[in-house]
């Protein structure tokens, strides 16, 4: 019998206002990724804005989140080993997991400058470069960072040693747009600063062997040297706006990240590029539900989507129009309104066919709403508008300095209206007189918002920019904070029932919540207070035990060391919980118990 040595490690985590809303598309997420590395050829990580960290087992068809712990934008990621990896954002954060991204530790940098980009030669010798030429360089795993110098003030957006000695760094200026890249040969001592006439900034390079190298850039641009970095040339060029990261699991199969969460994967060496993500990235601008399945969304370039499965696939009606819309309303399970640029278009079918109104207004229309069949309310740039019969006729009721993104009624009376001013001032209006006058509320925001939704006449929500999402319960007196998990721009918000709710936004960005948006609150939770493993090693049969009385559902989950989830269940009231573990096979395995007071995590060997 093979006998492993007891690694013993709790870890606990706090988790404070974990965000409740799932990603529906684009799928996996729509945050945009700024660094994929992969630990062999299928299992990989990819970080990127608030906090985001994604992994996946079968060479990136399929991502599964990670909880990071923070909202700070994530620029890189890398692993020394199957379950040891090192991620780096803004703000100078450094996180650290030795459970394969199942728990994620902050490590002190000792500076509060963006991190972009972080390499590990070995175990223990890693460097992190960043904003103002910084580079960080330890040589203990990541417990110590001295500061080295660059030779350059400029952004250094990614770093890459072939081996112990020679090492690459990237990067740019935005006042200039140059691209550039320096490299060492002593290791990371002295940095020689070369110049490449990309006439675009340049994010991050790769090399699949000592001579093979790729970089990734603005403009979906692809670089690829085959001379260890003398001469590059254009190998592809991609399909979006800005790639982020470029990583390569042998000479043949690579990956790339960037914005709005593209993930693009090559098998040829870069000859060509498939997108790995589904879903539009165009931006959305309104959402509605005629039922708990139905749904529509409209956006730019004249694109309206369609469910009727509650947001699990959405479709696209043609409509011939390129405009873009900016809401969309129905009043019926058929009938249905959307506006845009001074554009006004109507359906008769639930979308199928749409025909153009004529709405005598040349300005751009944000937002419609219809408390009754025939009263509605259309908000623009710096006016609300009001029509008695059914739209054919629109009467201005108030002209002001902001500019109203949307308009909601909970009856034919009590209304609401959302948007910004110069200044970007987040602005609500309420009205209780249909509309005659509008009184100001304090919306708790700078920033500007754009939507707002009440599932009864006291709850609220509003929508905005930088990913806000505020909530009321007393009628819009007070508005709080819920978290997004995302700062792409949010553009509008619907509930089909007082707890399942959509959002949509910046780079197709569709959210959904199945518990109003209510952030789960972890208490903390000490590391003798979690629970115990026993026998450890173990053979076929593991007891795990409360230290405390348990009085709601305990949810177990086993991982191996590559990160693949081997074991889950739910248990209710147990504070002795046996698990049958003769199925798995011999090595290290992370336990993870998940509470009402937290997430706990502890090793266990089965031999």
């Amino acid at each position: 019998m093979k006998i492993y040595f007891l690694l013993v490690a709790l870890f606990a985590v706090n988790i404070a206002d974990a965000q409740d809303w799932q990603w529906m598309n684009p799928l996996p997420q729509g945050n945009t990724l700024n660094c994929v590395k992969f630990t062999d050829a299928n299992t990989g990580y990819a970080v990127g804005e608030g906090g985001t960290i994604l992994h996946t087992l079968d060479g990136g068809t399929t991502w599964a989140n990670q909880i990071s712990g923070i909202t700070n934008n994530l620029n890189s990621v890398i692993f020394t080993d199957s379950i040891t990896g090192y991620a780096v954002g803004n703000d100078g954060k450094i996180l650290k997991t030795t459970s394969g991204g199942i728990l994620w530790t902050e490590l002190n940098s000792g500076i509060s400058y963006d991190i972009n980009s972080i390499y590990f030669i070995n175990t223990d010798t890693g460097y992190a470069v960043g904003a103002h030429g910084k580079i960080l360089k330890t040589t203990n795993a990541g417990v110590e960072w001295t500061v080295q110098i660059s030779g350059t003030n400029d952004n250094i957006y990614s770093v890459f040693f072939t081996d112990a000695n020679v090492g690459y760094a990237v990067g740019g200026d935005y006042s200039f747009y140059d691209g550039f890249f320096i490299k060492t040969s002593d290791g990371g001592i002295n940095w020689t600063l070369h110049t490449i006439e990309a006439s675009t900034i340049l994010r991050s390079l790769y090399f699949s062997d000592s001579n093979t190298g790729y970089i990734v850039g603005e403009y979906g641009l692809i670089l690829k040297t085959t001379d260890a970095g003398i001469n590059w040339t254009i190998n592809s060029t991609g399909p979006i706006s800005i790639l982020c990261s470029v990583f390569f699991t042998d000479i043949y199969n690579g990956y790339a990240v960037g914005w709005d969460g593209i993930i693009l994967k090559t098998t040829n060496g870069g000859l060509s590029w498939t997108s790995q993500t589904s879903g539009t990235s165009e931006r959305l601008n309104s959402i509605y539900f005629t039922n708990t399945d139905t749904g529509y969304v409209v956006g730019d370039a004249g694109i309206i989507l369609k469910t009727t499965n509650g947001g699990i696939t959405w479709t696209t009606l043609s409509i011939g129009i390129y405009y873009w819309l900016t809401s969309v309303y129905f009043t019926d399970a058929n009938k249905g309104y959307a506006v845009g640029a001074g554009t006004i278009i109507k359906t008769m079918n639930g979308g199928t066919d749409w025909i153009s109104l004529n709405s005598g207004i040349s300005l751009v229309l944000n937002s419609v709403y219809f408390p009754d069949a025939d009263t509605g309310y259309i908000t623009g740039e710096s006016h609300i508008w009001k029509t008695n019969n059914g739209g054919t006729t629109w009467i201005s009721q108030i002209s002001s300095p902001y500019t109203f993104s949307s308009i909601f009624f909970t009856d034919n009376n009590t209304g609401y209206a959302a948007g910004g001013d110069d200044y970007n001032n987040g602005i609500i209006l309420k009205t209780t007189n249909g509309g005659t006058t509008w009184t100001t509320q304090n919306s708790g925001t700078a920033n500007t918002l754009v939507s707002l939704f009440f599932t009864d006449s006291s709850t609220g929500y509003v929508v905005g920019a930088f990913g806000t999402i505020l909530k009321t319960t007393d009628g819009g007196i007070e508005w709080t904070n819920q978290i997004s998990g995302t700062s792409n721009g949010l553009r509008s918000v619907y509930f089909t029932d007082e707890n399942t709710g959509y959002v949509v936004g910046k780079g197709g960005t569709i959210l959904k919540t199945t518990n109003g948006g209510v952030a789960f609150v972890k208490e903390s939770e000490s590391q003798e207070s979690a629970f115990n493993i026993y026998p450890n090693p173990a053979n076929n049969k593991i007891t795990i035990t409360q230290n405390k009385e348990l009085h709601e559902i305990a949810i177990i989950s086993i991982y191996n060391i590559k990160g693949e989830q081997v074991m889950h269940d739910k248990f209710q009231y147990q504070n002795k919980i046996e698990l049958d573990v003769s199925s798995l096979t011999s090595g290290l395995y992370i336990v993870k118990m998940q509470t009402g007071n937290g997430i706990a995590v502890k090793k266990v060997v089965i031999r």
